[in-house]
């Protein structure tokens, strides 16, 4: 292996518990890497979790060439990259189909931020992104539409992707996401979510700014 073990690495273990955790079914969802040249370690098109390894990842350039390898890249690539090129703060992206996240997505309603937790580390309200063909260009430019100020996007009728400044750092948004999801779900059938207080909500939001502002993924590191 060259060079980036480590978000090489970080890359397989954060599909493995992507998928013991229940996050994804089956070789649904796919997660990625920036690494130092600012190339990309994607996990590869319809291979099993537990087969995928380091050596095996998909290496890709922003313009989506194989720049590494012969593994194939997931179909859902441009979304990935769409990501990468739009944000340079961005180490890692994750996209998967957590339960009750994706209740939320096929009925096209966005997860309120009513718990402090969800306004720290995705940055308010989790928004539904317009339904657009899985794969194409334009779910790309819809998804990263709403990712500007937030760390997670449900996408209608279809699922969740979640950026973050590393692998890690997006699946543990995609958990928040989730976990967030099921707790709106249950306060729903006691009579109804009530908002945080509005200066809270504000308060909150600027933390994510400062944190996010902060993520100095592998490219940046390299350049400082």
């Amino acid at each position: 292996m060259s060079a980036d073990p480590d978000v090489r690495q970080a890359v397989v273990d954060v599909a493995m518990e992507m998928f013991t955790t229940g996050l994804v079914v089956g070789t649904a969802g796919n997660v990625s890497g920036r690494l130092a040249d600012g190339s990309i370690a994607m996990t590869p098109s319809s291979v099993p979790y537990p087969e995928i390894t380091a050596p095996g990842l998909a290496i890709v350039d922003l313009d989506g060439e194989i720049v590494e390898g012969s593994a194939r890249p997931s179909s859902e690539k441009a979304m990935h990259l769409n990501c990468y090129a739009s944000f340079p703060e961005v180490g890692g992206v994750v996209h998967c189909h957590p339960a009750h996240a994706s209740m939320f997505a096929i009925a096209r309603r966005a997860i309120p931020a009513c718990i402090e937790e969800v306004i720290v580390y995705i940055g308010g309200d989790i928004p539904v992104a317009e339904y657009r063909t899985t794969g194409s260009a334009e779910l790309a430019e819809e998804v990263v539409r709403h990712l500007g100020d937030r760390g997670a996007v449900l996408m209608a009728n279809h699922g969740l992707l979640c950026v973050g400044k590393s692998p890690e750092d997006a699946l543990h948004t995609a958990a928040v996401v989730e976990h967030t999801a099921k707790i709106v779900a249950g306060a729903e059938q006691l009579g109804g979510v009530v908002p945080l207080p509005e200066e809270i909500v504000t308060n909150f939001t600027n933390i994510y700014g400062m944190i996010r502002g902060g993520w100095q993924p592998p490219h940046l590191a390299a350049a400082s």
